[in-house]
């Protein structure tokens, strides 16, 4: 056969790793045999990549294969599969846990990438294996057409009850300001403003990025002297980080503060990235954690239904959320890990530990919180819309105590079922790339808010 391939990648991640790793992936797509068309180095951007379609157009590429390196939008996956009518695959790539940051955050890329790919009814293989190991026989059955992505199918409206009519209560009339668009390439932070009218009660707002950093940078020079002092009471560290980048990262914080008490809103949707850091200069997940220990959700990348999902579950739990994208599953530890930069709430901390001030590991400015989960009974839920299907996707997993698995906000959970079984249903479900985690077993009011909104069920 010849194997068209397209190695992609991004500048922002280690990218001597993700050579290393693009070489380990190379040699064993050579041993398959099948004559290996295409490009064999990263490929950075759009023009790199549409001229890598165009080789593999020319080649007469037979079945195509997406080396997800590092993570990328699924813009480009999206633009390949519709380029060919031949077979699609993904291989993406775990990382070690090392306590450092996501060198690659591979994982993502291919969550993204399922997502988008199942709303354009876009069929594919994939395979998340690390290419130095033992990987000859999954990556050929890959190509032979044997691990499709499939889509599963959802499970009934549950039957609404009254706890379930009290979440969903509760969020009916509340209000979520949407600060920036999403980015490129993240279909799974879509919205439509009337089908969240319809199916939550939930208003959205859409405000300018350029009026936060507007109305941050107006404060009065001591604006964030009082939300410096709960940093000091809960960071260590503070004083080793830029000073000017955080003070403008705080003064985030008074600005949300004051949007929110303008428009009464209930939860934010923020593009985080990269405007905050390139245009403004300071990080929001440190403010985003503040925000969501007081109970006031913030969904990075305007993610609009993330919000809403937080608003859910927090209803559901009576406490603080936290928005996490899901970075590994590692079948032979039977684990996986949640992560995000820095925003988790600060009650969420592994006891243990005392919380750090740090910095965006590929932006390089504050404030980010940094801390392991505290182990414990945890829900997963999302609000999801994936194959174009309003539903809810629901999850139960135990945290453990383990080391900080990378750094930021970070948790290895143990799901109820397999890792393996889990990882095969979250590609296979398309499931967007954030969830929101709480503490406690909630799925039973969960399930009758589902029904109360009248959202099927699909419990992974």
């Amino acid at each position: 056969m010849k194997l068209g391939i397209l190695p992609l990648g991004r500048p922002t991640f280690d990218v001597p790793f993700a050579e290393e790793n693009l070489t380990a992936m190379l040699s064993q797509l050579d041993a398959t045999g099948h004559e290996i068309v295409g490009p064999r180095e990263l490929l950075f951007d759009e023009p790199a990549t549409r001229a890598g379609i165009d080789t593999l157009k020319s080649a007469g590429a037979e079945h195509v294969v997406v080396l997800q390196v590092t993570f990328t939008d699924a813009s480009m996956t999206v633009a390949i599969g519709a380029a060919f009518d031949v077979p699609l695959s993904i291989w993406s790539i775990p990382e070690p846990r090392l306590g450092g940051r996501l060198r690659l955050n591979s994982f993502c890329g291919l969550n993204l990438a399922s997502h988008a790919l199942g709303l354009n009814s876009r069929q594919f293989g994939w395979l998340y294996a690390d290419p130095a190991g033992d990987v000859a026989e999954d990556l050929s059955a890959m190509l032979a057409g044997d691990r499709l992505s499939g889509q599963l199918p959802l499970g009934d409206v549950p039957a609404c009850t009254e706890a379930g009519q009290a979440i969903a209560k509760a969020v009916n009339g509340k209000r979520i300001a949407r600060i920036g668009e999403h980015p490129a390439g993240f279909d799974t932070c879509a919205y439509d403003k009337s089908a969240m009218k319809d199916l939550s009660g939930v208003e959205v707002d859409e405000l300018a990025l350029d009026d936060l950093f507007d109305l941050a940078r107006a404060l009065p020079a001591d604006a964030a002297a009082e939300v410096r002092q709960l940093a000091d009471a809960e960071l260590s560290g503070l004083d080793e980080v830029d000073p000017e980048e955080l003070d403008r990262s705080l003064r985030l914080k008074v600005g949300l503060d004051m949007l929110k008490e303008k428009g009464g809103y209930g939860a934010f949707a923020i593009r985080c990235w990269p405007e905050t850091f390139t245009e403004y200069g300071g990080a929001v997940c440190g403010p985003a954690s503040m925000l969501g220990e007081a109970r006031v959700p913030c969904a990075c990348e305007a993610d609009v239904y993330g919000a809403l999902t937080q608003m859910v579950l927090a209803a559901a739990a009576d406490a603080p959320v936290f928005l996490t994208d899901l970075v590994d599953m590692d079948a032979g530890d039977n684990t996986g890990v949640v992560w995000h930069c820095g925003q988790a709430p600060i009650s969420m901390i592994d006891p243990d530990v005392k919380a750090e001030a740090t910095i965006h590991t590929n932006r390089k400015q504050p404030l980010l919180y940094q801390f392991p989960l505290k182990p414990g009974e945890v829900t997963l839920m999302r609000i999801s819309q994936a194959h174009g299907r309003p539903h809810m996707v629901l999850s139960h997993a135990t945290m453990l105590q383990r080391s900080m698995a990378f750094t930021g906000t970070s948790g290895v959970l143990r799901f109820a079922r397999a890792a393996e079984d889990v990882l095969a249903d979250i590609i296979a479900s398309g499931l967007e790339h954030h969830m929101a985690l709480a503490y406690g077993d909630h799925r039973e009011s969960l399930r009758g808010a589902a029904g109360a909104m009248g959202l099927p069920l699909l419990e992974i």
